[in-house]
This record gives structure tokens, C-alpha cells and sequence, in this order.
């Protein structure tokens, strides 16, 4: 567990995590995206529990809306922001905490469970578990679960069509193809099919798989590209309504995986 904090401090220490989800075009939408699965399955008076919560940004803003809110971090400084940018919002709670262990809560506490972060950085199938029934057992009967993840196919074409192809294929398939974990990746993405299939014998009934970002994070970095905000709300629009369709879940790096306990 050392190990993997001092990690995780190191990678979030190389980037301003508090912007990420407003700086670019591409994180804008992974945040209206998500946002809007997020309230179409919360109702008024629900207690929502944000795993992995990184500065606050989902968290907060539920909390603005008027929700009970429990955030969780792992990574000191992402909580120490969270804080900050959440000070004098009485409905919010914030603890430093890992998703492997969720001891302090008991079991049926939370109506909606979000768990945004952790599964970008667990290397070991133990521990991928470990965090997926961790977040289950918190979350009360009929209430719903949503997972972030990353799509290992998409990570290739975002990040290894540069002439660096063959470091990427080593660093995220074996020779069979078959997807990679481990520690030295820092992210580690998934086939789409092999991170549902983590679900099937938990006690969770299957709602549906989300593309959150589209292609934005590859043609955003084209120094040509531009997009008016109108045209950015049209791009929102269809997105809401395309992201569900399998043939997008590969175009996008950010995913959600959405269901009930």
C-alpha cells in the first residue's frame, strides 16, 4: 500500500488535477458526461459517497445541489484542495481513506456510490475487487453504482500513434494481445469486455457501459483544433445521446460502468 501511494503522489504531483476536468475541451465533457449519469440516478435526499473523489470537483458540486456528500481520497494533496475548495459547505464530508478498505463506513450507508479513481491505478485483480466490493457492500439494497475506467484500446490510439507504437503495445498487451496491469503503467486501462466481466458473480444487476469522452482527448491535441462553445454544446448533445452505443465505448479513454446492488 506504501508503494502505491507514494505513487500516486507522484503522478498526481506532476499535473494541476483540480483543472483537469475544466481546462479542456475533452475534460469538459468527461465531466458533463458523467455529471449527467450522475443525476439521472440520484434523487432528492440521497446520501452519495465519492471514492477516489481527487479534489472535489463531482463531490462538490452534488453538494452545492444539496446532496449529503462523503468524499474519499487517497492522495493527501488532491484532499487538502478538496478541503479548501469545499470550506464553508455544511453537507459535504471529506476523509483521507483507500477504496481497499472502507472499514469506517457500515455496510448499506450510501443510496449512490461513485468510484471515479481508484480503478485507474490497481494493478492486481485481487485488489480491483477488493475496491468493486468494497464500494457494493457500502452502497444500500436497490441502490446504484457507478465505476470509472479507462479503455486500454483507447489509450493505444491516444498516446502510441507517434512512432512509439511498439513501447505502448509492451507496456499494455502480452503477446497474445491480452491487457496488461501493472504497477509501472500508472494508468492502467482495460478491455471493455474484461472489465464488465469483473460483475458477473457480484450481487449487482447490470445497467449500462458509458462513453464519457469521446474522441476529444486524441483530436485535442491537433494544434489546429478549435470548437466554438456552441459547437461544443451541439458536440455535448449528441454525445448524451450516442455514448451508450458499444461502437463508441472504443473511440473513448474514460468510461463508466453503471449498476444497481
Amino acid at each position: 500500500m506504501a508503494e502505491r501511494i507514494e505513487m500516486l503522489k507522484t503522478i498526481y504531483g506532476r499535473f494541476d488535477e483540480d483543472k483537469r476536468l475544466t481546462s479542456s475541451r475533452q475534460g469538459q465533457l468527461e465531466y458533463f458526461i458523467t455529471m449527467n449519469y450522475v443525476d439521472k440516478y440520484i434523487k432528492s435526499g440521497d446520501k452519495i459517497l465519492e471514492i477516489g473523489a481527487g479534489t472535489g470537483r463531482y463531490s462538490i458540486a452534488l453538494a452545492k445541489n444539496g446532496y449529503d456528500v462523503t468524499a474519499v481520497e487517497l492522495v493527501e494533496s488532491n484532499l487538502e484542495v478538496l478541503k479548501k475548495n469545499a470550506k464553508g459547505i455544511m453537507n459535504i464530508s471529506a476523509f483521507q481513506g483507500d477504496a481497499l478498505n472502507l472499514s469506517i463506513f457500515d455496510d448499506n450507508t450510501f443510496d449512490v456510490t461513485l468510484l471515479f479513481g481508484p480503478m485507474y491505478h490497481l494493478y492486481e485483480e485481487k485488489d480491483r475487487h477488493k475496491a468493486l466490493d468494497e464500494a457494493i457492500r457500502v452502497t444500500k439494497p436497490d441502490g446504484v453504482i457507478l465505476v470509472a475506467f479507462l479503455s486500454a484500446h483507447a489509450i493505444m490510439m491516444s498516446n502510441y500513434l507517434s512512432g512509439n507504437f511498439k513501447e505502448g503495445f509492451t507496456a499494455n498487451f502480452d503477446e497474445d494481445y491480452k491487457v496488461k496491469h501493472f504497477t509501472e503503467q500508472a494508468f492502467t486501462g482495460f478491455d471493455i469486455v474484461e472489465f464488465e466481466g469483473m460483475f458477473e458473480a457480484k450481487p449487482v444487476k447490470y445497467i449500462t457501459t458509458v462513453a464519457a469522452d469521446s474522441v476529444l482527448e486524441i483530436v485535442e491535441r491537433n494544434p489546429d483544433f478549435k470548437m466554438s462553445d456552441d459547437d461544443f454544446k451541439l458536440f455535448l448533445d449528441y454525445q448524451l445521446h450516442i455514448c451508450e452505443k458499444r461502437e463508441m465505448l472504443g473511440y473513448s479513454c474514460h468510461l463508466l460502468y453503471i449498476c444497481r446492488k
